[in-house]
């Protein structure tokens, strides 16, 4: 699975981005979806988690909880995050990564199968 991200790019503070992950090599229906973040200096976190299309769980943490909204779109193999009201704290780089399996996140990184390439967001105050 090749995942492409993009979507990202500034943003002031609580304004709003979406940010699509589209899949190639094989369809995303049969795996579950998450987002991860990055900010410069910390470790990659858990944003939000989607499951497999049989399901469609989302699960999120608790940081975004109520603001940013993961969703799938199996017929165009994309997954999207909402993300709304946004703000400083959530600078950084968001990556889309795949696993096969039925549990719902949160997920460790180290637990994903594939990733895309990270896209940029900032948030300014």
């Amino acid at each position: 699975v090749q995942l492409q991200v993009s979507g990202g790019g500034p943003v002031q503070t609580g304004g709003s981005l979406r940010l699509s992950c589209a899949a190639s090599g094989r369809t995303v229906s049969d795996y579950a979806m998450g987002w991860f973040r990055q900010a410069p200096g910390k470790e990659r976190d858990f944003v939000a988690a989607i499951a497999w299309s049989g399901s469609k769980n989302t699960f999120y943490a608790d940081s975004v909880k109520g603001r940013f909204t993961i969703s799938r779109d199996d017929a165009k193999n994309t997954v999207y995050l909402q993300m709304n009201s946004l703000k400083p704290e959530d600078t950084a780089v968001y990556y889309c990564a795949a696993v096969d399996t039925i549990m719902i996140g949160p997920w460790p990184p180290t637990s994903m199968d594939y990733w895309g390439k990270g896209t940029q967001v900032t948030v300014s105050s």
